[in-house]
C-alpha cells in the first residue's frame, strides 16, 4: 500500500511549552510508526487532544477543544494534564475513546494504533519515516524547547503540577546534550531550556555523572549551561527558581556563553503570602540576589510571573508586592488573578479575595509594571542589539532580542529589513520603544 494511504492523525496541543514537547514526542513516534499527520479534523482517522489542567480557564479550554474534536471527527483520544481527571472528562464527553495523563506516551501511541489501525503491517524499511533524530517539531525551524526534567518536588499550595506530573525526574545530561546537538544540526538557532524547576536539575539523582562526547559531565544546572554554551546558539533559561547555586550561572551570561536572560517565577513580594503559598524563596533574599546578578551581568533580563488576590492577601500585602516590583525593576512580567484549582490546598485557606478586588489589584499591578517596562525599554533606544528574525510583514522583519522569549515577551520591528528571513541573526540599531516592543533598523 502506498504511504499516502496510511492512517491520518489530527492533533491539538494545549498548555505550556512542556506540554508542547510532549506533543512533539508523541507525533514523532506516530510519524515513525507510519502515520500521517492531518491538518484538519475531518481528514483525520482519529484526533489526539493534549490537554492542560493547571487552572480553571485552561481546563475549560481543554474540555471545549475535546468537544470540538468530537463534533468534527467523532474519534478522540485525550491525554495530558487534564487526563488525570478522567472521570470529569468522561462525565462531560462520555464518547472519548481513551484518556491518559501527562507523559504517558506509549499509552497514547497504543490507543492510536487501536482506533486507527493500518490495513496491513507497517514496514519501516520501505515506508517513509523521518530520518533518525529528525523529530517532528511544533515550533518554527529556528528555535526549539529542550526539556531537561519532568515533575516537581515543591508543594506550592496553589499548584497541582506534582499530582499531575509527579516528583522531579531529571534526564541524564548525556541524553539532553545529544538531543541539543541534533537540534542544532537540524538548523535550530535558539534552545529554550524548560522544566518544572530548571534550578533543581539533577537533585533527584544526586548530580550523577554521565558522558557526552566522550567526556564526563555532572547532571547539574551549571554543567548543563556550560555544555549548551559550547554549541554556538542562543541558550535561554526558563522556570529558574532563585536558589543560591544559580549565582554560578550568571558569569556564563556575562561572558556571552548563554543568553543574559532568566525566567524566574517569583509569584509574590509579601513574605506572609509567600509563606502561605509555600514558595521556596523569601522576597528579601530574592531582591539581594537580583542585585548581585545585575552587578555581575548588567545586561541581564529578568522575567517573572505573579499572582494577585491569593487567599488572605490584604491591601498591605498587595502594597508590599508593588514595593517589591518597584525595587526589583523586572524587565518582563506576567500577572494572574488567583483562582481555585481543583485539588489545590489553597482552596481551603481563609480570606478569599472577592473578584472585584482581584481585578482592581491586577490593573494597578500591570499599570506599575508598564511604567517599569517603558522606562527599561527606553534606555535601549540608540543601542545596537543582536536579534533573531521570527517572521516577515512586508518590508518589516519581526524579530526578538536576547531579552525576548518567543510568544511571551516583546518584539523588535526592523524597518526596511532587506532580505532578512526567519531564522537569520541581524545587528540592529534601536530607534524607538513603547511599553513592550522596540522599533529598529539594520545597523550600519
Amino acid at each position: 500500500m502506498a504511504a499516502e494511504h496510511n492512517p491520518k492523525v489530527g492533533f491539538v496541543s494545549l498548555g505550556c511549552p512542556k506540554a508542547l514537547v510532549d506533543s512533539e514526542r508523541i507525533l514523532t513516534q506516530l510519524r515513525s510508526d507510519g502515520y500521517q499527520i492531518s491538518g484538519t479534523y475531518e481528514d483525520a482517522d482519529v484526533v489526539v487532544v493534549n490537554t492542560c489542567g493547571f487552572i480553571d480557564s485552561a481546563r475549560a479550554e481543554s474540555l471545549e477543544a475535546i468537544g470540538e474534536a468530537l463534533d468534527a471527527n467523532g474519534k478522540v483520544i485525550v491525554t495530558g494534564c487534564l487526563g488525570v481527571q478522567e472521570s470529569e472528562i468522561r462525565q462531560i464527553h462520555p464518547s472519548v475513546l481513551s484518556v491518559t495523563g501527562p507523559q504517558q506516551y506509549e499509552a497514547v501511541v497504543s490507543a492510536v494504533h487501536q482506533y486507527a489501525p493500518f490495513e496491513r503491517e507497517y514496514d519501516p524499511y520501505t515506508d517513509l519515516v523521518p530520518k533518525p533524530g529528525a523529530g517532528i517539531k511544533l515550533t518554527p525551524r529556528h528555535y526549539a524547547y529542550l526539556k531537561i526534567s519532568e515533575g516537581c518536588n515543591h508543594k506550592c499550595t496553589f499548584c497541582i503540577i506534582p499530582s499531575m506530573r509527579g516528583k522531579l525526574v531529571s534526564r541524564p545530561i548525556g541524553d539532553v546534550m545529544s538531543e541539543a546537538e541534533g537540534l542544532v544540526r537540524a538548523g535550530v538557532k535558539e534552545l529554550l531550556v524548560i522544566a518544572q524547576d530548571t534550578s533543581a536539575y539533577g537533585v533527584d539523582i544526586k548530580y550523577r555523572m554521565d558522558f557526552w562526547g566522550g567526556r564526563p559531565l555532572k547532571t547539574r544546572m551549571l554543567e548543563l549551561c556550560q555544555a549548551l554554551g559550547s554549541l554556538g546558539v542562543w541558550v535561554r533559561l526558563h522556570y529558574v527558581y532563585p536558589y543560591p547555586h544559580v549565582d554560578e550561572v550568571i558569569p556564563l551570561m556575562a561572558e556571552g556563553k548563554i543568553l543574559p536572560y532568566l525566567d524566574v517565577p517569583l509569584q509574590h513580594g509579601s513574605p506572609r503570602i509567600l509563606k502561605a503559598m509555600k514558595r521556596p524563596a523569601a522576597a528579601g533574599n530574592t531582591l539581594e540576589r537580583i542585585r548581585r546578578w545585575r552587578e555581575i551581568c548588567p545586561e541581564l533580563t529578568i522575567r517573572s510571573t505573579f499572582i494577585v488576590g491569593f487567599p488572605g492577601e490584604t491591601e498591605e500585602d498587595f502594597e508590599e508586592l508593588l514595593a517589591f516590583l518597584e525595587e526589583a525593576q523586572l524587565d518582563r512580567v506576567g500577572c494572574f488573578k488567583y483562582s481555585d484549582v481543583e485539588g489545590a490546598r489553597a482552596n481551603a485557606l481563609e480570606g478569599h479575595v472577592d473578584e472585584d478586588t482581584k481585578a482592581e489589584r491586577l490593573e494597578r499591578f500591570m499599570d506599575l509594571q508598564a511604567e517599569i517596562s517603558r522606562s527599561r525599554l527606553s534606555a535601549k533606544v540608540g543601542t545596537r542589539q543582536q536579534v533573531l528574525v521570527d517572521a516577515r510583514d512586508g518590508d518589516v522583519a519581526i524579530a526578538r532580542s536576547s531579552a525576548d522569549a518567543p510568544e511571551i515577551d516583546g518584539l523588535v520591528h526592523i524597518q526596511n529589513a532587506g532580505d532578512l528571513q526567519p531564522g537569520a541573526f541581524a545587528e540592529v540599531q534601536v530607534l524607538a520603544s513603547d511599553d513592550h516592543d522596540l522599533t529598529a533598523r539594520l545597523a550600519d
